[in-house]
């Protein structure tokens, strides 16, 4: 294998923003965007993150820096929200200061696509802390679970254990629930708290809200009714009172 050119290394300006392989399920595409949505709620003020689904990183442990790795979604921490300002093309680990990934998510589709062995190593080799593989149609083909968390120790990937699973590298957990989205009812991945609840998305933020307005107003309503009754018990006409 050549030595790798440390010195002139292309720009993310050079290189593909992706390997341009087709997803084969709408999943692959929806339930990492779902993560990245709830991030921008729960990180709304924080600068120092980047989500990314479907995007290649580039980085030098490999045989050539301009041969990539692309993850379905990827979490980096204390890189810049957005690159100089702008939106990233791809992620080149020499361009974010050497920061690698601190969690990777593969799911595994109809094909199988290297995700226990080869890309394992890739990531292993990357230093990525945790990697998470879903896998709820093709589990029992590949002999593991639906959902694995694996965590880098010494170089190597270990299976842990628990979901959700709290990173506390990260502050977030993550794991499955059954959400509904667009009228269906599905499993969905998510982002947990350390006590092992999930976190609400906005929207569902704002219904609780509101449903929590609804009681409160329920409750005045009948409290006054209440009042109204005693009154009349009373003698007392109670719209000359209340």
């Amino acid at each position: 294998m050549l030595p790798i050119d440390l010195q002139h290394l292309p720009s993310t300006d050079e290189l593909p923003c992706s390997d341009d392989t087709p997803v084969d399920n709408e999943d692959q595409n929806l339930l990492p965007n779902l993560l990245l949505f709830l991030l921008n709620t729960l990180w709304a003020e924080r600068m120092d993150w980047f989500f990314a689904v479907d995007m290649a990183i580039y980085h030098t442990t490999g045989v050539n820096p301009r041969v990539p790795v692309v993850p379905d979604a990827f979490l980096s921490l204390g890189v810049e929200r957005k690159k100089g300002g702008k939106s990233r093309r791809s992620y080149a680990v020499w361009e974010e200061d050497g920061v690698v990934p601190i969690l990777v998510l593969e799911m595994v589709s109809h094909k199988p696509g290297g995700e226990y062995d080869e890309k394992m190593e890739i990531y292993a080799s990357l230093g990525v802390l945790y990697y998470v593989v879903y896998n709820p149609e093709f589990w029992q083909r590949d002999r593991h679970q639906p959902f694995e968390v694996y965590k880098l120790m010494e170089g190597k990937y270990k299976l842990e254990s628990g979901e959700p699973y709290w990173m506390a590298e990260v502050g977030l957990g993550i794991g499955r629930c059954q959400m509904q989205f667009g009228n269906v009812m599905q499993e969905q991945l998510t982002w947990f708290d350390e006590a092992g609840d999930r976190h609400l998305s906005e929207a569902e933020m704002e219904r609780q809200q509101k449903e929590l307005e609804r009681q409160q107003k329920e409750l005045e309503r009948q409290q006054k009714e209440r009042l109204a009754e005693r009154l009349r018990a009373l003698g007392e006409d109670p719209d000359r009172l209340l």
